[in-house]
């Protein structure tokens, strides 16, 4: 499943985006030095194969037990919460950081942490989620989506702020600072998008367009625009420090010329990282690829999307490591007949419908971090 896009339109994109990295270059200076406070031997493994561990988890009793699972497998990273789903930092910054206090004590003290990190030598991924921020937005509604005079929430009661809004884009690039200087080796930006279904919504909520308001193009491309320049945006600053930076992106980004409610476009944003992590967990998928039921068959599912993501990627002149997340929970909510129980045998599939198509990293996602055990992380070593 090919996709194409127009030469001439690709040539355009293509001065357009020199053009954002020369401003933003501009504000950097060549030379300037290394800012990590904190120096951690954690050398980037053979290959990342890791979990996702949120605040409470990273600063409980739970990190005792999956510190111990990565020694004892072939698992050899964490993908930290360090900005969490509500927009709260995971930790008390200095009280002089303008971060303290949106900050919650779930990690009490995260050098100590990163410190054992790094005597087991288990590579650390801090997660900073963005553009979904219902303590920025209520912070800062003029930042967010009006729904009348108060910030637009989902279904959820999540609120979100706006990729137009250039004053977010250093509010979270600022906070992925604080994580490298204390020693994270990677930077891995989530919900890098506007709100599901925006594309249905956009003419109802108020917001400002910012500097895009005159740009020449529809909405769509206004919003792939300001999704795309965040993230240019956020590598180009973050280069000084020294740290990977990585996004979370759906899986069905892929499949289209770009999503258009979310703003995401794979191919533009896979060019701007040095790591894409695509979220293909079978359990999200309507049929697709053929597939009535993907939950069913995550072998099939994820051989599928790593055949097609392969042919995305091939189309750009320095590709990023593919690292998609996993599913490793039952997706009980599909209703029966849906959905299966998720164990050793469903995780391992994925693995290996992977590492068939070259791909040798992944995350394991399960949101209360309890994660399967006598999984066989690597099994096409074997």
């Amino acid at each position: 499943m090919a996709i194409s896009i127009p030469a001439e339109a690709a040539e355009q994109e293509q001065i357009l985006s020199a053009n954002r990295v020369e401003l933003i270059k501009k504000e950097i200076p060549e030379n300037m030095p290394r800012f990590n406070e904190t120096s951690l031997n954690i050398p980037y493994p053979d290959a990342v194969r890791g979990i996702y561990v949120t605040g409470n988890s990273a600063g409980g009793e739970r990190f005792k037990r999956l510190v111990k699972m990565m020694d004892e497998t072939e698992l050899n990273a964490m993908v930290i919460d360090v900005k969490d789903d509500r927009g709260n930092l995971t930790f008390h910054p200095d009280k002089s950081s303008p971060f303290y206090d949106i900050s919650k004590n779930y990690i009490k003290d995260p050098k100590a942490m990163l410190k054992v990190l790094e005597q087991h030598k288990i590579y650390p991924i801090a997660r900073v989620v963005v553009f979904k921020d219902t303590v920025l937005a209520s912070m800062k509604p003029e930042w967010s989506f009006l729904k009348g005079s108060e910030p637009w929430k989902n279904g959820r009661g999540d609120s979100f702020v706006s990729p137009f809004e250039k004053e977010v884009w250093k509010y979270n690039t600022d906070v992925a600072k604080e994580a490298a200087k204390m020693g994270f080796k990677e930077i891995q930006f989530d919900y890098v998008r506007f709100p599901e279904g925006f594309e249905h919504m956009d003419k109802e909520l108020k917001y400002n367009l910012g500097d895009y308001k005159d740009v020449q193009q529809d909405n769509v491309q206004k919003r792939v625009t300001a999704v795309t320049d965040f993230v240019n945006y956020a590598k180009t600053h973050l280069k000084p420090y020294g740290v990977k930076v990585s996004v979370d992106i759906f899986g069905y980004a892929a499949t289209l010329p770009e999503a258009p409610g979310i703003g995401q476009n794979f191919t533009k944003i896979a060019d701007q990282v040095d790591v894409i992590s695509a979220m293909i967990y079978p359990s999200h998928w309507t049929p697709y690829f053929g597939i009535k039921k993907p939950d069913l068959e995550p072998y099939k599912l994820v051989s599928a999307y790593a055949k097609l993501e392969k042919e995305r990627l091939d189309t750009l002149k320095t590709r990023p490591v593919s690292r998609p997340w996993i599913q490793d929970f039952t997706a009980s909510y599909l209703g029966s007949g849906n959905y299966k129980p998720y164990g050793k045998a469903e995780v391992e599939a994925q693995i290996k419908a992977l590492n068939e198509q070259g791909i040798n990293e992944f995350l394991l996602w399960d949101a209360g971090n309890s994660y399967t055990e006598g999984v066989d992380y690597t099994p096409l070593k074997k």
